[in-house]
Order: structure tokens, then sequence, then C-alpha cells
């Protein structure tokens, strides 16, 4: 009975007879391997990136990253106009027995000629339902969701392309026209990408793909859960952070730093940088303007600023 009940106790001991657990626990497991293997690892990301571009496929998603919602495009003219400027696609709803004028030709052959794109004909209350009643005028264009990248997916290109990183990050704001605008900037300039936070500013919507031009094709836009930690992140590899503000220390033509790794913060044109966004750069920059603006929109300021990067790069 004794012994019964040491074996029944919840005191924990060694037990009798370890199978040379012990002993094999002691044994190394060799050698530390190359960094390309490390999961995790900055090289590792490098390598897996090569490999994927050498495939012609797309980075998978980090945490943080994701999807947004799927977009409806509604009316003629808009419509028209989002297949013009390359907007992605999958489905063009037209209406049943719709009158055929020109814009309804024009959609029907854009949405034919780039393939792809699915044609559904729906009666009139079925378009009513999808657009919550809006005026589609017998048109509705379905965009699919935008594949976000995460803020480290964009040092990591610039790391496998051997170059210092040019990112444009967005601080507030929320008119998706001059995201388009900066992706736009950021790839006739050489930068590795655009960072959005993921609350509480515009995202990759048909009207920003519509005003990129085409460019947010190849240029990711990155959706990080909080700014200020992406940027922390960004110090931490190395990467200067420099903010435009309109009472920035420095000149835009005095910082040396935008010759190196750099992350360029633009804030909204009313409020510009968030107070804490604002305290986590390592620069503060104001762009001269002798014609006595008060502010630029965001969109042409990351253009000075990107274009003044580039030109100290070459």
């Amino acid at each position: 009975m004794a012994g019964n009940n040491r074996r029944m106790s919840g005191k924990k001991g060694a037990q009798v007879g370890s199978g040379g657990q012990r002993r094999r626990g002691l044994e190394g497991k060799g050698p530390t391997p190359p960094a390309e293997m490390r999961k995790g690892h900055v090289k590792q990301r490098a390598a897996q990136a090569k490999v994927r571009r050498a495939q012609g496929g797309r980075a998978p998603q980090r945490r943080g990253g994701g999807r947004s919602a799927s977009e409806l495009v509604v009316g003629r003219n808009p419509v028209v106009e989002a297949l013009r400027g390359g907007v992605p696609a999958t489905t063009l709803y037209v209406q049943q027995f719709i009158d055929n004028d020109e814009r309804v030709r024009e959609a029907l052959q854009l949405a034919a000629e780039r393939g792809g794109i699915n044609l559904m004909e729906a009666p009139r209350p079925e378009l009513d339902r999808m657009t919550n009643g809006l005026n589609h005028q017998g048109l509705v264009l379905q965009v699919p969701p935008y594949e976000y990248a995460h803020p480290e997916d964009l040092a990591d290109a610039a790391a496998e392309a051997a170059e210092d990183p040019l990112i444009v990050a967005l601080d507030g704001v929320t008119d998706p026209r001059n995201l388009g605008a900066v992706v736009r900037s950021v790839s006739a300039f050489g930068g590795h990408g655009v960072v959005v936070p993921e609350r509480r500013a515009a995202g990759m919507t048909a009207g920003a793909w519509k005003t990129s031009a085409g460019t947010a094709a190849r240029t990711p836009v990155a959706r990080a859960t909080n700014l200020t930690r992406a940027l922390e992140a960004y110090k931490k590899a190395g990467v200067v952070v420099v903010g435009l503000a309109a009472d920035g220390e420095v000149e835009l033509g005095e910082l040396d730093a935008l010759g190196g790794p750099v992350v360029i913060v633009v804030g909204s044109e009313g409020k510009g940088l968030s107070r804490l966004v604002g305290e986590t750069c390592d620069h503060r920059v104001r762009i001269p303007m002798p014609g006595g603006a008060e502010s630029l929109n965001a969109g042409v300021a990351a253009g000075i600023v990107l274009y003044e990067a580039a030109r100290r790069r070459v």
C-alpha cells in the first residue's frame, strides 16, 4: 500500500529508468545552420523572395497584411473609366434589356479585350440589391480584394535587389486618389513600396488603382496594424525614418539621410503628422516653398522628396 501511495502522489521526482533520454538530451544538435536556412532570418526571407520572383509568384501574406474587402464600381461612366484605367476586375454585370449606348458597348469591348473578366447578365432587381439601390445605370463592375503586403516585405525586396530601402509611409491620408498618386511616384523614382495604417486611412480602392495609372500592379502597398510600431521596426533594422512637417527642423536639401535606407512619412494635408508618429521620426524635414503655400497634398509632397532621394542615389 505504501508503494501504491507513492505512485499515486502528486509529487514530482525522477522516474526509474530514463531510457537514455537524459544522455541523448546532452548531445549537441549539430552546427548552426547558415543564415539562409534559419526561420525568420532576413537572409532567409531575401532568399525566398528571390526564388518566388524567379518563379513569377507573389509573396505570401504575413500577419498584418491581409486583404481588403471586394468593391463594386457602379454606373456607366465609372465602370468605363475603371476599365480604361486598368483597375483589376473579376465580373462585369450587365442589366437585362439594357439600352445599348456607346458607354455600354465600350465597357463590353474593354472587358472582352482584357480577358479574365466574367460577363454576367442580371435583372434590374438583382443589381438594385447588389448596389443597395444606387443608380447603377445597368452596369456594375466587381473589383477583387486587394492583396496587401507586410511592411517587412518591402525591406526584403530592397535587400534582394541589393538596394537601400526607399519606402513611403502615409499617416492619416484618407483620400484614395492621394494614395494612388503616391504609388505612382514611388514607382517612378525606384521606391520599394508604400505603407498605410490598417485603420482610418485610404486603401487600395478602384479610385486608388485608377490614379496610380497602372503602377499599383508592380508597386506593393503594405498595411500595418500599428504604423508607429512598423516605423520602430524599420528603425531597428537600420532604416532612417524621415517625417515631412511644415515646421521641420531640417530643410529638405540639407538632409544627407535621403541617400541611404529611408522611410519617408507623409501626413495629411490638414493635420500633418500625428503626435506619436512625429515623435518616432529620426528627422522632421520641411520642403521650402518660396511661393508661400501653407502645405502640399500628400501626392505632391511625396513626389518632391522621392525625386530628391532618387537624385542623391544616382
